[in-house]
């Protein structure tokens, strides 16, 4: 038997170890998954927004206000008047029976009459007693009543106020962003420069990067040659993962981090700047249906800390210019987006991940 629970002790004890590996190797599992979904959306920035309609309809901006209901729908039921009090009838003489018996019975037969006499006076007296109460019962409890109804309708009356000026005030904030897209619809419709910066801001916004690769759009619209000026600011190349993989050191028991070549880590941010420019031009055009911007130069770069200097600065490590024809000739679909730059005339940094900003002076629409 000694032996028999020291091998059920045993093989419990490899069945709580197997346990708990596959349970670290689970963890670690789900952080590949974590770190492969992650760069599949940087490497994917591009393409996240092919499929995409950038187009803002502003009409479909504006907005309705929306008022919760009443609360305090109680005070709108008046109160039930009081019911007149009811009127008991009166009491009536009950004539006593005549007495039986052979002796006495004319003095009995007095004494039950002046009994039922006095009861009857006393009952009539009460009554009548009470008759005389009850219009001033009544009086009362409507004058209890009236106060009450005065209060309720005086606290629905301010309730109602209050409630009227909340709507009133969404009322006014919903006329006023609405009001505000129909200028920018109308600045549109002359190609004003507030109206075309403002719009393309919103488009911009509506462009969801990865938490990841977080990304931010400054424009500026030049009317008389109709070209926007774009910088995009992305991530600093330490700012991405570095991690080519997690796996579990049985012996430690410990997560390990297996780190990516800095070739790699290179080519990742190398390659997502150059999806970044692509993709704010795809956008931008696409979205101005109009056809109000007719060229873009776009500047994208980090805010990083000069190498030279040492002090924080917008480096511009990938710049292009592009006619709106030119470029929206091109099918991004089946594109190397490095190859596209490039036939586009712009100025891509070699090595991005060493912060050299790139020569912007050269860079003109073709």
């Amino acid at each position: 038997m000694a032996r028999a629970d020291e091998a059920e002790r045993k093989r419990y004890e490899r069945e709580a170890k197997a346990a708990y590996v596959e349970m670290r190797q689970a963890e670690v599992d789900e952080l590949n998954e974590d770190l492969a979904l992650e760069y599949d959306e940087i490497d994917g920035l591009l393409a996240l927004t092919l499929d995409l309609d950038d187009y803002v309809d502003l009409e479909g901006l504006k907005v309705r206000a929306v008022h919760p209901p009443f609360p305090r729908w109680d005070l709108e039921t008046p109160r039930p008047a009081p019911l007149p009090t009811p009127v008991p009838e009166a009491p009536v003489f009950i004539e006593p029976p005549a007495p039986t018996g052979l002796f006495g019975k004319k003095k009995k037969f007095e004494e039950a009459q002046q009994r039922a006499r006095a009861e009857y006076e006393q009952a009539w007296g009460q009554w009548a007693a009470y008759r005389d109460w009850i219009p001033t019962q009544d009086a009362q409890q409507a004058q209890e009543h009236a106060t009450l109804e005065e209060g309720r309708i005086n606290l629905l009356a301010a309730e109602r106020e209050r409630y009227d000026a909340a709507c009133a005030v969404r009322e006014a904030e919903v006329a006023e962003q609405n009001s505000s897209i129909d200028t920018l619809i109308a600045g549109l419709g002359y190609g004003a420069v507030d109206a075309v910066q403002e719009y393309v801001g919103i488009v911009l916004a509506n462009s969801l990067y990865p938490d990841a690769f977080p990304v931010e759009h400054e424009a500026e619209f030049d009317p008389t040659t109709a070209e926007l000026t774009l910088r995009v600011t992305v991530p600093a190349p330490d700012a991405l993962r570095i991690i080519k993989g997690f796996r579990y050191v049985k012996a430690s028991d410990e997560v390990v981090e297996t780190q990516l070549s800095k070739t790699a880590a290179n080519e990742r941010y190398a390659s997502a700047l150059h999806q970044v420019a692509l993709r704010s031009l795809h956008e931008i055009f696409e979205a101005d249906r109009r056809g109000l911007i007719k060229a873009i130069s776009a500047q994208i770069g980090p805010e990083a800390n000069d190498p030279a200097t040492g002090r924080q600065k917008f480096i511009p490590l990938v710049a292009v210019a592009a006619p709106r024809d030119t470029f929206m000739e091109i099918d991004l679909s089946g594109v190397v987006p490095l190859a596209t730059l490039q036939h586009l005339g712009a100025a891509v940094a070699k090595n991005p991940s060493a912060l050299t900003a790139i020569d912007t002076a050269g860079v003109r629409r073709s």
